[in-house]
């Protein structure tokens, strides 16, 4: 006895087609494809708002990678980040290793309308790391150094799905304030072979900086209107810029965690030669500084690579007691367009 469907179907929109096709050859199969049609919208009806985010975000990445959703990141920074959350301000220095790898950021001052010192945090979560994307992504589009953040910024803000208030609490004036932290700090990475050598590159991104008062005349912060990269930073940006896809980065945006971990597998499965393994001890060392006990972050870390492969299915990873197994790919299975091919000149 076939089942009753109709009661399957619910939506006013389907149930328009089933009555349209009510008494033609195929009503039955039609019919069929309704009800899945339904149960498939209210599977996506039942998610929280963020796995709906991840769901229709995997649906738009299916189809053919668009160009204009690439942005781009220095490498550097997809190997060793920035701290996780707020330190105290008299923390003026912050380290991060990665095996024989290690960024150092110092943070610094800037100087206001009376030449006055406004000491600066260390730059640090989402925040700091989107707009080091953003920075970068312009730098790569515009080919120059020098960025124009007034016409930018405020759209860069809103395609994130932020709202760009500028009120106390806005998330623009949090994007400021971290923007203001970045410009002020000063970067190293150092590469170090035991017994033998260590070398140490000083990475300082923003050489130059325009600095102009807010419009609230109340509020005595000052925001860059404008920067340059430094010439060797953006000679080495140009060489090491690590494509990503907007889309996923805007799914991401809330973690600062999640986008390290994006940045990093994106860096890591395009280069890999062959199958890795990376042990729990090592992923900790990079992304677990704010865990104590490596139970809690080895449960984080899987939250977060759920997270990831919920946008990205075809992410050639794999959890293990042993730690994370990772498989060589393609740009395709991170919904990145093939490079172009280079001119022989």
């Amino acid at each position: 006895m076939r089942a009753d469907l109709s009661l399957a179907i619910r939506d006013a929109d389907l149930l328009v087609e089933r009555e349209a096709a009510r008494g033609k050859p195929g009503f039955e199969f039609t019919e069929r494809a309704l009800a899945l049609r339904q149960a498939e919208r209210d599977r996506f009806a039942a998610l929280s708002p963020n796995a709906r985010r991840r769901a229709t975000t995997r649906a738009q990445l299916d189809a053919t990678p668009d160009r204009d959703d690439l942005r781009h990141v220095h490498s550097v920074l997809a190997i060793c980040g920035l701290p996780y959350k707020s330190l105290p301000i008299d923390v003026r220095a912050f380290e991060r290793k990665q095996g024989n790898m290690a960024l150092d950021v110092s943070a610094g001052f800037l100087r206001d309308d009376r030449g006055e010192q406004m000491v600066q945090p260390l730059p640090y979560g989402p925040k700091a790391r989107l707009i080091l994307m953003h920075l970068c992504s312009q730098a790569i589009y515009n080919k120059s150094p020098t960025i124009d953040l007034s016409e930018t910024f405020t759209g860069f803000v809103r395609e994130l799905g932020f709202n760009d208030s500028g009120g106390p609490r806005g998330a623009l004036t949090a994007f400021k304030h971290q923007l203001n932290a970045l410009a002020a700090c000063s970067m190293s990475v150092s590469v170090w072979q035991p017994g033998v050598r260590v070398r140490t590159e000083r990475i300082t991104p923003i050489k130059s900086f325009d600095l102009w008062l807010s419009e609230n005349m109340h509020q005595r912060a000052l925001w860059p209107s404008n920067l340059t990269f430094s010439l060797d930073f953006y000679e080495s940006l140009k060489t090491h810029a690590l494509p990503v896809n907007i889309r996923a980065v805007r799914v991401f945006a809330g973690s600062a965690r999640t986008l390290d971990a994006y940045y990093w597998l994106s860096y890591r499965i395009t280069r890999l030669p062959k199958t890795t393994m990376i042990s729990w001890e090592a992923l900790a060392q990079q992304f677990g500084g704010d865990y104590a006990r490596l139970r809690d972050f080895r449960k984080a870390f899987a939250d977060d690579l759920r997270v990831i492969s919920d946008v990205f299915p075809k992410l050639p990873v794999k959890l293990s007691e042993v730690g994370l197994e990772l498989s060589p790919a393609g740009p395709e299975v991170l919904a990145l367009p093939a490079p172009r091919p280079t001119r022989k000149k």
